[in-house]
Protein backbone atom coordinates (compact mmCIF):
# COMPACT_ATOMS: atom_id res chain seq x y z
CA UNK A 1 0.00 0.00 0.00
CA UNK A 2 1.53 3.83 -1.24
CA UNK A 3 2.29 6.30 1.66
CA UNK A 4 -0.69 7.95 0.09
CA UNK A 5 -3.08 5.41 0.75
CA UNK A 6 -2.46 4.55 4.45
CA UNK A 7 -2.52 8.91 4.98
CA UNK A 8 -6.19 8.22 3.92
CA UNK A 9 -7.23 5.19 5.80
CA UNK A 10 -5.35 7.28 9.23
CA UNK A 11 -7.66 10.42 8.63
CA UNK A 12 -10.76 8.31 8.49
CA UNK A 13 -9.88 6.58 11.64
CA UNK A 14 -9.04 9.48 13.51
CA UNK A 15 -12.72 11.38 11.88
CA UNK A 16 -14.16 8.15 13.40
CA UNK A 17 -12.60 9.15 16.79
CA UNK A 18 -13.65 12.65 16.32
CA UNK A 19 -16.99 11.63 15.93
CA UNK A 20 -16.81 9.26 18.60
CA UNK A 21 -16.15 12.77 20.90
CA UNK A 22 -19.18 14.51 18.55
CA UNK A 23 -21.82 11.88 19.95
CA UNK A 24 -20.77 11.69 23.49
CA UNK A 25 -21.81 15.46 23.70
CA UNK A 26 -25.04 16.22 24.85
CA UNK A 27 -26.03 19.31 22.79
CA UNK A 28 -25.35 16.95 19.82
CA UNK A 29 -27.57 14.33 21.57
CA UNK A 30 -30.62 17.05 21.64
CA UNK A 31 -30.28 17.62 18.18
CA UNK A 32 -32.05 14.60 16.61
CA UNK A 33 -31.08 15.54 13.05
CA UNK A 34 -27.53 16.00 13.51
CA UNK A 35 -27.16 13.25 15.79
CA UNK A 36 -28.69 10.75 13.32
CA UNK A 37 -26.30 12.06 10.32
CA UNK A 38 -23.36 11.92 12.62
CA UNK A 39 -24.37 8.70 13.96
CA UNK A 40 -24.56 7.22 10.07
CA UNK A 41 -20.97 8.41 9.14
CA UNK A 42 -19.98 6.85 12.33
CA UNK A 43 -20.98 3.44 11.58
CA UNK A 44 -19.61 3.62 8.25
CA UNK A 45 -16.11 4.52 9.64
CA UNK A 46 -16.48 1.91 12.34
CA UNK A 47 -15.47 -0.59 9.66
CA UNK A 48 -12.58 1.15 8.58
CA UNK A 49 -11.06 1.70 12.62
CA UNK A 50 -11.70 -2.26 13.15
CA UNK A 51 -9.64 -3.19 10.19
CA UNK A 52 -6.79 -0.78 11.02
CA UNK A 53 -7.03 -2.49 14.35
CA UNK A 54 -7.00 -5.96 13.17
CA UNK A 55 -4.11 -5.26 10.87
CA UNK A 56 -1.97 -3.60 13.92
CA UNK A 57 -2.50 -6.66 15.56
CA UNK A 58 -1.37 -9.04 12.54
CA UNK A 59 1.86 -7.19 12.65
CA UNK A 60 2.50 -7.61 16.11
CA UNK A 61 1.87 -11.25 15.68
CA UNK A 62 3.91 -11.29 12.93
CA UNK A 63 7.14 -9.59 14.84
CA UNK A 64 6.75 -11.79 17.89
CA UNK A 65 6.40 -15.08 15.60
CA UNK A 66 9.87 -13.96 13.84
CA UNK A 67 11.47 -13.16 17.18
CA UNK A 68 10.84 -17.14 18.34
CA UNK A 69 13.05 -18.28 14.68
CA UNK A 70 16.39 -18.21 16.66
CA UNK A 71 14.96 -20.51 19.35
CA UNK A 72 15.37 -24.16 17.81
CA UNK A 73 12.63 -25.61 19.71
CA UNK A 74 10.07 -23.07 18.61
CA UNK A 75 11.19 -22.32 14.60
CA UNK A 76 8.83 -25.03 13.34
CA UNK A 77 6.13 -23.23 14.85
CA UNK A 78 7.56 -19.53 14.45
CA UNK A 79 7.29 -20.21 10.37
CA UNK A 80 3.30 -21.31 11.10
CA UNK A 81 2.37 -18.28 12.61
CA UNK A 82 4.78 -16.08 10.93
CA UNK A 83 3.02 -17.67 7.58
CA UNK A 84 -0.19 -17.12 9.21
CA UNK A 85 -0.13 -13.26 9.92
CA UNK A 86 1.39 -12.67 6.46
CA UNK A 87 -2.00 -14.07 4.86
CA UNK A 88 -4.37 -12.11 7.71
CA UNK A 89 -2.00 -8.38 6.35
CA UNK A 90 -2.66 -9.80 2.60
CA UNK A 91 -6.66 -9.94 3.27
CA UNK A 92 -6.58 -6.95 5.73
CA UNK A 93 -4.67 -4.66 3.04
CA UNK A 94 -7.28 -5.97 0.30
CA UNK A 95 -10.20 -4.73 2.74
CA UNK A 96 -8.54 -1.61 3.84
CA UNK A 97 -8.50 -0.28 0.00
CA UNK A 98 -11.81 -1.61 -0.61
CA UNK A 99 -13.10 0.73 2.19
CA UNK A 100 -11.48 3.58 0.13
CA UNK A 101 -13.36 3.05 -2.71
CA UNK A 102 -15.73 6.54 -2.99
CA UNK A 103 -19.07 5.01 -2.23
CA UNK A 104 -22.26 5.20 -4.67
CA UNK A 105 -24.64 7.53 -2.47
CA UNK A 106 -27.42 6.34 -4.87
CA UNK A 107 -26.52 1.99 -4.53
CA UNK A 108 -28.82 2.13 -0.53
CA UNK A 109 -31.44 3.55 -2.94
CA UNK A 110 -34.74 2.35 -5.14
CA UNK A 111 -34.78 2.41 -8.69
CA UNK A 112 -36.48 2.76 -12.31
CA UNK A 113 -36.35 -0.69 -13.67
CA UNK A 114 -37.27 -0.66 -17.75
CA UNK A 115 -37.50 -3.72 -20.02
CA UNK A 116 -38.19 -2.89 -24.13
CA UNK A 117 -38.36 -5.54 -26.81
CA UNK A 118 -35.47 -4.80 -29.03
CA UNK A 119 -34.95 -6.33 -32.27
CA UNK A 120 -36.82 -9.94 -32.71
CA UNK A 121 -40.47 -9.28 -33.15
CA UNK A 122 -42.98 -11.21 -31.15
CA UNK A 123 -39.90 -13.13 -29.33
CA UNK A 124 -38.27 -10.22 -28.40
CA UNK A 125 -41.15 -9.43 -26.52
CA UNK A 126 -41.48 -12.63 -25.28
CA UNK A 127 -38.14 -12.53 -24.02
CA UNK A 128 -38.63 -8.95 -22.40
CA UNK A 129 -41.43 -10.60 -20.70
CA UNK A 130 -39.14 -13.32 -19.04
CA UNK A 131 -36.44 -10.56 -18.25
CA UNK A 132 -38.74 -8.89 -16.24
CA UNK A 133 -40.30 -11.39 -14.37
CA UNK A 134 -36.84 -12.37 -14.01
CA UNK A 135 -35.70 -9.09 -11.94
CA UNK A 136 -39.36 -9.42 -10.00
CA UNK A 137 -38.83 -12.92 -8.46
CA UNK A 138 -35.47 -11.39 -7.65
CA UNK A 139 -36.66 -8.66 -6.37
CA UNK A 140 -39.29 -11.28 -4.12
CA UNK A 141 -36.13 -13.08 -2.76
CA UNK A 142 -35.06 -10.04 -1.56
CA UNK A 143 -38.12 -8.97 0.41
CA UNK A 144 -38.11 -5.56 -2.18
CA UNK A 145 -41.39 -3.86 -3.55
CA UNK A 146 -41.81 -3.67 -7.33
CA UNK A 147 -44.82 -1.35 -8.01
CA UNK A 148 -45.27 -1.36 -12.50
CA UNK A 149 -45.61 2.08 -13.60
CA UNK A 150 -46.82 1.47 -17.52
CA UNK A 151 -46.94 -1.45 -19.27
CA UNK A 152 -47.36 -2.25 -23.09
CA UNK A 153 -47.64 -5.88 -23.59
CA UNK A 154 -46.43 -7.56 -26.73
CA UNK A 155 -49.36 -9.39 -28.96
CA UNK A 156 -48.33 -13.00 -28.64
CA UNK A 157 -46.93 -12.76 -24.69
CA UNK A 158 -44.59 -10.42 -22.73
CA UNK A 159 -43.97 -6.62 -23.11
CA UNK A 160 -43.07 -4.61 -26.04
CA UNK A 161 -42.51 -1.85 -23.01
CA UNK A 162 -42.58 -2.62 -19.41
CA UNK A 163 -41.62 0.04 -16.93
CA UNK A 164 -41.73 -0.25 -12.99
CA UNK A 165 -40.31 1.05 -9.81
CA UNK A 166 -38.21 -1.07 -7.28
CA UNK A 167 -38.14 -0.44 -3.68
CA UNK A 168 -35.82 -1.91 -1.34
CA UNK A 169 -32.69 -1.75 0.65
CA UNK A 170 -29.78 -1.61 -1.92
CA UNK A 171 -32.06 -1.96 -4.77
CA UNK A 172 -29.72 0.20 -7.02
CA UNK A 173 -26.26 -1.34 -6.04
CA UNK A 174 -27.49 -4.44 -6.96
CA UNK A 175 -29.01 -3.82 -10.29
CA UNK A 176 -26.96 -0.96 -11.75
CA UNK A 177 -25.19 -3.28 -13.95
CA UNK A 178 -27.92 -5.04 -15.75
CA UNK A 179 -28.34 -1.27 -18.21
CA UNK A 180 -27.84 -2.71 -21.76
CA UNK A 181 -28.56 -5.09 -24.29
CA UNK A 182 -29.41 -8.64 -23.59
CA UNK A 183 -29.66 -11.64 -26.48
CA UNK A 184 -31.64 -15.04 -26.40
CA UNK A 185 -31.17 -17.69 -28.21
CA UNK A 186 -33.72 -20.01 -28.37
CA UNK A 187 -36.40 -21.96 -30.48
CA UNK A 188 -39.25 -20.34 -30.23
CA UNK A 189 -42.74 -21.46 -29.63
CA UNK A 190 -43.63 -20.74 -33.01
CA UNK A 191 -40.81 -21.59 -35.02
CA UNK A 192 -41.72 -25.33 -36.40
CA UNK A 193 -38.56 -26.65 -37.65
CA UNK A 194 -36.77 -26.23 -34.47
CA UNK A 195 -34.47 -23.45 -35.98
CA UNK A 196 -32.80 -21.30 -33.44
CA UNK A 197 -33.77 -17.59 -33.02
CA UNK A 198 -31.84 -14.96 -31.88
CA UNK A 199 -33.42 -11.73 -30.25
CA UNK A 200 -32.82 -9.01 -27.80
CA UNK A 201 -34.63 -6.89 -24.97
CA UNK A 202 -32.78 -3.74 -24.02
CA UNK A 203 -32.21 -3.04 -19.92
CA UNK A 204 -32.22 0.08 -18.04
CA UNK A 205 -31.40 1.00 -14.23
CA UNK A 206 -32.43 4.53 -13.33
CA UNK A 207 -32.02 5.79 -9.84
CA UNK A 208 -34.60 7.38 -8.20
CA UNK A 209 -33.43 10.58 -7.21
CA UNK A 210 -32.35 11.01 -3.45
CA UNK A 211 -34.39 12.67 -1.16
CA UNK A 212 -32.92 16.68 -0.88
CA UNK A 213 -31.17 16.74 -3.97
CA UNK A 214 -33.89 17.92 -6.21
CA UNK A 215 -33.48 18.17 -9.87
CA UNK A 216 -35.36 21.55 -11.39
CA UNK A 217 -37.76 21.51 -14.16
CA UNK A 218 -38.84 24.30 -15.99
CA UNK A 219 -42.61 23.71 -15.91
CA UNK A 220 -42.45 25.97 -19.95
CA UNK A 221 -40.04 23.07 -21.17
CA UNK A 222 -43.03 20.58 -20.49
CA UNK A 223 -45.47 18.92 -22.75
CA UNK A 224 -48.06 17.29 -20.85
CA UNK A 225 -50.93 14.81 -22.91
CA UNK A 226 -53.56 12.80 -20.86
CA UNK A 227 -55.19 9.82 -22.67
CA UNK A 228 -57.17 6.85 -21.05
CA UNK A 229 -55.43 4.43 -19.29
CA UNK A 230 -55.01 0.60 -21.21
CA UNK A 231 -54.36 -1.44 -18.14
CA UNK A 232 -56.28 -2.59 -15.42
CA UNK A 233 -59.02 -0.97 -13.79
CA UNK A 234 -62.24 -2.01 -14.83
CA UNK A 235 -64.46 0.53 -16.45
CA UNK A 236 -62.90 3.52 -15.04
CA UNK A 237 -59.87 3.05 -17.45
CA UNK A 238 -62.67 3.62 -20.38
CA UNK A 239 -64.19 6.82 -18.95
CA UNK A 240 -61.46 8.96 -17.67
CA UNK A 241 -58.34 10.21 -19.19
CA UNK A 242 -56.77 9.60 -16.37
CA UNK A 243 -53.05 8.75 -17.54
CA UNK A 244 -50.53 11.39 -18.41
CA UNK A 245 -48.22 11.69 -21.03
CA UNK A 246 -45.49 14.24 -20.22
CA UNK A 247 -42.31 15.18 -22.71
CA UNK A 248 -39.48 17.15 -21.56
CA UNK A 249 -38.93 19.38 -24.94
CA UNK A 250 -35.02 19.97 -24.57
CA UNK A 251 -33.97 16.93 -23.63
CA UNK A 252 -36.70 14.48 -25.51
CA UNK A 253 -37.22 12.49 -23.11
CA UNK A 254 -40.75 10.73 -22.66
CA UNK A 255 -42.86 9.55 -19.58
CA UNK A 256 -45.40 7.90 -18.85
CA UNK A 257 -48.09 6.87 -15.87
CA UNK A 258 -51.27 5.29 -16.12
CA UNK A 259 -51.28 3.06 -13.23
CA UNK A 260 -53.46 5.55 -10.79
CA UNK A 261 -56.99 6.23 -10.97
CA UNK A 262 -56.32 10.24 -10.50
CA UNK A 263 -54.58 11.96 -13.20
CA UNK A 264 -52.86 13.94 -10.12
CA UNK A 265 -51.83 10.81 -8.92
CA UNK A 266 -50.16 9.63 -12.62
CA UNK A 267 -49.00 13.02 -13.15
CA UNK A 268 -46.89 12.94 -9.65
CA UNK A 269 -45.73 9.61 -10.32
CA UNK A 270 -44.41 10.86 -13.99
CA UNK A 271 -42.86 13.81 -12.60
CA UNK A 272 -40.62 11.84 -10.34
CA UNK A 273 -39.59 9.67 -13.03
CA UNK A 274 -39.00 12.40 -15.15
CA UNK A 275 -36.58 13.87 -12.28
CA UNK A 276 -34.67 10.62 -11.62
CA UNK A 277 -34.16 10.26 -15.43
CA UNK A 278 -32.97 13.95 -15.76
CA UNK A 279 -30.86 13.22 -12.74
CA UNK A 280 -29.24 10.31 -14.15
CA UNK A 281 -28.41 12.24 -17.97
CA UNK A 282 -26.59 14.32 -15.91
CA UNK A 283 -24.55 11.86 -14.04
CA UNK A 284 -24.24 9.97 -17.38
CA UNK A 285 -22.72 13.12 -18.74
CA UNK A 286 -20.26 13.72 -15.92
CA UNK A 287 -19.02 10.26 -16.30
CA UNK A 288 -18.71 10.16 -20.10
CA UNK A 289 -14.83 11.11 -19.65
CA UNK A 290 -13.95 8.42 -17.61
CA UNK A 291 -16.88 5.68 -19.31
CA UNK A 292 -14.35 4.62 -21.92
CA UNK A 293 -11.69 3.11 -19.45
CA UNK A 294 -14.09 1.16 -17.40
CA UNK A 295 -15.69 -2.36 -18.15
CA UNK A 296 -18.77 -2.06 -16.56
CA UNK A 297 -21.11 1.05 -17.20
CA UNK A 298 -23.24 2.48 -14.63
CA UNK A 299 -26.65 3.53 -14.38
CA UNK A 300 -26.99 4.18 -17.64
CA UNK A 301 -24.29 3.45 -19.35
CA UNK A 302 -24.20 2.25 -23.18
CA UNK A 303 -27.63 0.87 -23.53
CA UNK A 304 -26.68 -0.19 -27.28
CA UNK A 305 -23.64 -2.63 -25.78
CA UNK A 306 -24.41 -6.39 -25.71
CA UNK A 307 -24.07 -7.14 -22.07
CA UNK A 308 -25.58 -10.65 -22.02
CA UNK A 309 -26.14 -13.77 -23.40
CA UNK A 310 -29.03 -16.03 -22.30
CA UNK A 311 -28.46 -19.29 -24.81
CA UNK A 312 -31.31 -21.39 -24.33
CA UNK A 313 -29.94 -25.11 -26.08
CA UNK A 314 -26.87 -25.08 -23.76
CA UNK A 315 -28.66 -24.06 -20.78
CA UNK A 316 -26.33 -21.12 -20.68
CA UNK A 317 -25.75 -17.29 -19.58
CA UNK A 318 -22.69 -15.26 -20.67
CA UNK A 319 -22.21 -11.58 -19.29
CA UNK A 320 -19.47 -10.69 -22.26
CA UNK A 321 -18.26 -7.67 -19.68
CA UNK A 322 -16.00 -10.45 -17.57
CA UNK A 323 -13.67 -12.86 -19.49
CA UNK A 324 -14.87 -16.15 -18.21
CA UNK A 325 -18.00 -15.34 -16.65
CA UNK A 326 -20.47 -17.91 -18.34
CA UNK A 327 -22.47 -20.08 -16.09
CA UNK A 328 -24.53 -23.19 -17.26
CA UNK A 329 -27.24 -22.36 -14.59
CA UNK A 330 -29.85 -20.46 -16.95
CA UNK A 331 -33.00 -22.18 -15.85
CA UNK A 332 -32.45 -21.00 -11.94
CA UNK A 333 -31.09 -17.40 -12.78
CA UNK A 334 -34.09 -17.03 -14.89
CA UNK A 335 -36.32 -18.12 -11.92
CA UNK A 336 -34.70 -15.04 -9.77
CA UNK A 337 -31.21 -16.80 -8.36
CA UNK A 338 -29.22 -13.74 -10.00
CA UNK A 339 -26.82 -13.42 -6.97
CA UNK A 340 -23.93 -15.50 -8.66
CA UNK A 341 -23.93 -13.14 -11.50
CA UNK A 342 -24.84 -9.73 -9.57
CA UNK A 343 -21.90 -10.85 -6.87
CA UNK A 344 -19.45 -11.51 -9.56
CA UNK A 345 -20.28 -7.99 -11.18
CA UNK A 346 -20.04 -6.42 -8.15
CA UNK A 347 -16.33 -8.07 -7.48
CA UNK A 348 -15.13 -6.71 -11.07
CA UNK A 349 -16.28 -3.36 -10.31
CA UNK A 350 -14.07 -3.37 -6.82
CA UNK A 351 -11.06 -4.45 -8.31
CA UNK A 352 -11.59 -1.91 -11.59
CA UNK A 353 -12.17 0.64 -9.09
CA UNK A 354 -8.96 -0.73 -6.78
CA UNK A 355 -7.04 -0.24 -10.04
CA UNK A 356 -7.86 3.00 -10.61
CA UNK A 357 -7.25 4.43 -6.81
CA UNK A 358 -4.07 2.72 -7.14
CA UNK A 359 -2.96 4.54 -10.05
CA UNK A 360 -3.79 7.57 -9.21
CA UNK A 361 -1.61 7.68 -6.12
Amino acid sequence: MTPTLRRKLEALAERREELERLLADPDIGADAERFGKLSREFAQLEPVAAALRAEAQARQDLAAAESMRGDPELAGLAEEEIADAKRRLERLEAELLAHLIPRDPRDGGDLYLEVRAGTGGDEAAIFAGDLFRMYVRYAERRGWKVEVESANPGEHGGYKEIIARVEGRGAYSRLKFESGTHRVQRVPETESQGRIHTSAATVAIIPVEPDGEPIEINPAELKIDTFRSSGAGGQHVNKTESAIRITHLPSGIVVESQTERSQHANRDKAMKRLAAMLAEAQAAKAAAATAATRKLQVGSGDRSQRIRTYNFPQGRITDHRVEGLTLYDLPHILEGDLDPLVERLQQEHQADELARLTAQT
